[in-house]
């Protein structure tokens, strides 16, 4: 028979937080600040953790809720005093490093893909189409700019320019962010915010990410063999497969997959 000691020191404990898919609103992405904040809330309070460890599989998408994400989790770091390490799988590209860069240290297979560091907007133009078909397009709006860009009216050079300007203070916001917490880890000789990828080895080699290694034995390494794992991950309500969110999941789904095969995947 086995006595219970009640003072008896428990092994260290690293709680797994799954972060896995695309970045977007509440109800159209898998990852959004509204759905993971009770998620990490828990995991850097519950049982009070020695660290951390995110798992990470994202191609990226909204960048407001990336930066959302990340700043909980540097709040709850800081909070707790709690080590949070980002594990990389499959991709961690735009976005979804955004996220890894909320990590203290980033870690990766040799075949993972990185960086992806810029912005991208995509629209389509149906106006020609519109046209041929015989229809009109009829608008009418209380300030020049509320129009922008309508991809059912010819595109106006203004509005270009415009979206540009957007897009570049978005990346430069996302610049910051990797240089505040990547710092002098960094290759300062390389040009590392074109929106280019690499997989893990050269990643490690640029300062994208700390080494090559996987959770487990990463963590084995750090807190020692008998290391316990609380794991933690966005469960979908059951009511949420039926009606209308069937269809929107499988919206999102189409867009999540499109957004995977940028990157082969």
């Amino acid at each position: 028979m086995t006595l219970a000691l009640p003072f008896k020191k428990k092994p260290p404990l690293v709680a797994v937080v799954r972060l896995s898919g695309a970045i977007g609103l509440a109800g159209r992405g898998a990852l959004n600040d509204t759905t993971l904040a009770p998620m990490l809330e828990r995991a850097f309070r519950k049982g009070k953790p020695a660290a951390v460890a995110l798992e990470i599989n994202s191609p990226g998408g909204s960048p407001v809720q990336s930066s959302l994400i990340g700043a909980r989790i540097r709040r709850l770091a800081a909070e707790h005093k709690v080590p949070v390490y980002a594990f990389v799988e499959d991709v961690a590209a735009s976005g979804g490093y955004w996220l890894a860069c909320a990590a203290d240290e980033i870690w990766a297979d040799d075949s993972s893909v990185l960086g992806s560091i810029g912005v991208i907007s995509a629209s389509f133009g149906a106006h020609v189409f519109l046209a041929r078909q015989g229809f009109e397009r009829r608008v009418h709006t209380a300030g020049k700019s509320k129009s922008m860009l309508d991809p059912f009216s010819p595109e106006k050079k203004e509005d270009v320019t415009r979206l540009k300007g957007l897009l570049g203070d978005i990346h430069q916001n996302f610049i910051s962010h990797v240089k505040e917490r990547r710092g002098d880890r960094l290759d300062a000789t390389e040009d590392l915010f074109t929106g280019e990828v690499w997989l893990g080895a050269r990643a490690r080699d640029l300062g994208l990410i700390d080494g090559i290694a996987h959770l487990k034995p990463k963590m084995q390494e750090r807190f020692g063999d008998k290391v316990r794992f609380r794991r933690y991950g966005v469960r979908r309500p059951f009511w949420s497969r039926f009606g209308v969110h069937l269809a929107e999941d499988a919206l999102a789904g189409i867009e999540e997959r499109a957004a995977f095969a940028r990157f082969g995947l």
